[in-house]
């Protein structure tokens, strides 16, 4: 599951799971994705990438910083938390973060979510010059052709349109929660065993 290298193509179209949020069902199998929120950036013909935004790392952006040979003197930037976006290339940065153009390598998730991969837009954060608002994470979710559809019809996951609050403002404990809410469902009422129609 989800173990797919897939590269993100910001030309490419977007499929009917871009944009979303996808939510670990109760009989989610993989301890990869137990309890997780992910991000949707890209999902069409070639196969689907997403980003996890509510599993911390070990790491703190300062630790980032470093291996890159980055300087930064804002003690509050350094310690930021770093997140683990998925179990594919956990060596591979990603940043989610508000509108802001001019990085090297950008996506756009959504109207008010980007994601880049290339190293200025931790250069840019470190100078205080960065986005608003931005979410560091290491490694991301992939999965091949049909693979994430026939997880759905097996019903892994429940998706829900991506909200930029919950990606950037709600507390990493809350996300889960926080998106179930946005379905108007509670976390109690949900049950591992589903059917299809």
């Amino acid at each position: 599951m989800a173990d797919k290298d897939v590269s993100m193509n910001p030309e490419s179209t977007s499929g009917y799971l871009g944009r979303q949020m996808l939510i670990a069902m109760p009989g989610m199998l993989d301890d990869n994705f137990v309890g997780s929120v992910t991000l949707m950036c890209q999902h069409n013909d070639q196969g689907a990438i997403g980003i996890t935004i509510n599993r911390l790392s070990e790491f703190s952006l300062g630790e980032i910083f470093a291996q890159l040979h980055i300087d930064c003197e804002d003690e509050t930037i350094r310690s930021a938390p770093v997140l683990e976006g998925g179990p594919v290339a956990p060596d591979r940065g990603f940043v989610l973060h508000s509108p802001h153009k001019g990085f090297e390598s950008s996506m756009q998730v959504g109207e008010d979510i980007m994601v880049t991969t290339s190293r200025d837009v931790l250069a840019a954060i470190a100078r205080g010059e960065g986005p608003d608002k931005y979410v560091v994470a290491l490694g991301y979710a992939g999965w091949g052709v049909g693979q994430l559809e026939g997880e759905m019809l097996q019903n892994a996951w429940l998706t829900v349109e991506a909200d930029s609050a919950i990606v950037f403002d709600s507390p990493l404990p809350q996300r889960f929660t926080q998106a179930l809410d946005r379905l108007g469902i509670k976390v109690d009422r949900l049950h591992g065993i589903a059917g299809n129609a």
